[in-house]
Formats: structure tokens, C-alpha cells, sequence
């Protein structure tokens, strides 16, 4: 017996392991924790196993699914909806980075309401040609929001994003992508403003651009992005650029957006591992 799929939804589950067995494949599910594990029993059908993962994955919502949820009626009585509270929830889907780049975020919101932004710009900004040498200066303007509403967007975003990537590809990923999309999305942010800008937005489409991509070419990967979210996301890129908004860092977003598919497209040129 060998896992397949890792799933947070036992509905979606559900109606792929109904699936399945309407294509002569038998799948065990097992929950650990708020996780449903999807197991095949017979392991020499693994290849053909993936190629319907594969599928599943790029297009978990498709009828297909709950026509054979339908069609068998079986229901497993052990995969029961838990009304876990909100802030739990958030927690158990979300790993030690991800939650802590949500409370230091909104820790730097505080205090720029307490001081106000220009005196906290003095500190985190993007160097200008005086302050190169103060190395925190090349990754902190991302911790800045100038608006609670920007915040809120761009921190919903990031645990979307960031939650997919620490969960399945592990801490260490997260912060490399993080890192250096803060970098080359704040580097690109200069070119075009000079230093005094601020926001995790280009961070967040960095993250964007890696796990799209990284889901479309490795499914394997059990990361997901539905593709109309990135084109309402793009969408909004381009209505930056047309009407100029002075706000918005354009820049920033397109960099990240761009860094992002990069790497995406580097580390899924990686040899696959073989499944034990």
C-alpha cells in the first residue's frame, strides 16, 4: 500500500476515492491530525494511480467527481465534519513560518500606527546609496503595510500561499522563496520608485508564480492555485500599470510574479524521486 494524495478537504476525498473505484482502483483513507491521506492498495497500479492524481489535482471541483459520489452513494462514517474555531483552524493549516511572518507583520502594522510610517520607513526602507551596508534594509520593506485593508489582503494571501509550500515542500522552501522574492521584487520596486515603498504584495505574487506553476508541472507536489485566481491576479497587475496608481508597486509585482515562475520552473527540472 503507498499514499498518494494528501487532501484538508474529506469532502473533496470522498468524491475522489468514489471516483477511483468507479476506474477499478481501490484507495484507503486514513485522517491524521486535520489531514486526509488517500493510500492505494494495489501498488502496481501506482504510475496509472498518478496520472489520475495528476488530473484531480489540476481540477479538483470538475463533475466527474461528485457524479461518482452520486453514483456509488457510499459515504466513509469516519470522515466527520469537525467545526474546528476559526483561529485553530488557521493554525493547524499553517506551519511555524507561515504564522510567523503573519505576527510579525502585523506587529510592524502596530507600531507604524503608534509612530506613524515615516519614522518606521527610517528603519526597514530600501537603502538608498548611504545605508547598502545595513543588510536588513534588502528584505524588510515587505514587512510594511501602509493600510489595514492592504494588510488584510496580502497576510489572506500569504497563508494561502505559504501554508501550500511550508506543508508539502517544507519550511526550508518557504523561506528561500520568501527571501529572495523580498529581495528581487523590492529591487525592482527601486528601479522604478526609488526607496520608499513598502508591502508583502510582491512577496505574495512570488509565492503565486511558484505555486501554480509548480503544481502544473509537478502534481505531485499537492500544490494548487485555481487558474482563474491568477488571472483575476494578472488582471489586476496590468490595470496597475494602465492607470499609473502610485500605490500600487507594479514593479514589485511583476518581479515577484516573474522570480516566482523561475524557480518554479528550475526546481521541478529536478530528477523525480521514486515512491517507497
Amino acid at each position: 500500500m503507498v499514499r498518494i494524495l494528501n487532501l484538508n478537504n474529506p469532502r473533496l476525498a470522498q468524491a475522489f476515492v468514489d471516483y477511483m473505484a468507479t476506474q477499478g482502483f481501490t484507495l484507503t483513507i486514513k485522517l491524521e491530525s486535520q489531514e486526509v491521506q488517500l493510500w492505494l492498495e494495489d501498488e502496481s497500479r501506482l504510475e496509472e494511480a498518478e496520472k489520475q492524481v495528476a488530473l484531480f489535482v489540476r481540477d479538483p471541483l470538475h463533475p466527474r467527481y461528485q457524479e461518482a459520489s452520486w453514483k456509488t452513494g457510499k459515504a466513509q462514517p469516519h470522515l466527520k465534519m469537525s467545526h474546528t474555531p476559526f483561529l485553530k483552524s488557521l493554525r493547524s493549516r499553517a506551519g511555524p513560518l507561515t504564522i510567523g511572518m503573519i505576527v510579525l507583520c502585523l506587529a510592524v502594522f502596530i507600531v507604524q500606527q503608534m509612530v506613524g510610517d515615516e519614522l518606521v520607513m527610517s528603519w526597514l526602507a530600501w537603502p538608498d546609496s548611504s545605508r547598502v551596508f545595513q543588510v536588513w534594509r534588502w528584505f524588510t520593506p515587505a514587512l510594511m503595510n501602509f493600510s489595514f485593508v492592504a494588510l488584510l489582503i496580502n497576510l489572506a494571501w500569504w497563508w494561502y500561499l505559504a501554508s501550500q509550500i511550508e506543508m508539502h515542500l517544507g519550511s526550508g522552501k518557504l523561506f528561500t522563496v520568501t527571501l529572495i522574492s523580498a529581495l528581487i521584487s523590492g529591487w525592482g520596486q527601486s528601479m522604478v520608485s526609488g526607496v520608499w515603498f513598502g508591502g508583502l504584495s510582491g512577496v505574495v505574487y512570488a509565492l503565486m508564480g511558484y505555486a501554480w506553476l509548480t503544481g502544473q508541472l509537478k502534481p505531485e507536489s499537492r500544490l494548487y492555485v485555481p487558474g482563474g485566481l491568477l488571472v483575476i491576479s494578472l488582471i489586476l497587475m496590468f490595470i496597475g500599470y494602465a492607470t499609473g496608481g502610485a500605490a500600487v508597486a507594479n514593479a514589485a509585482h511583476a518581479f515577484g510574479l516573474g522570480l516566482g515562475l523561475v524557480m518554479a520552473f528550475v526546481d521541478t527540472r529536478s530528477p523525480r524521486k521514486k515512491r517507497k
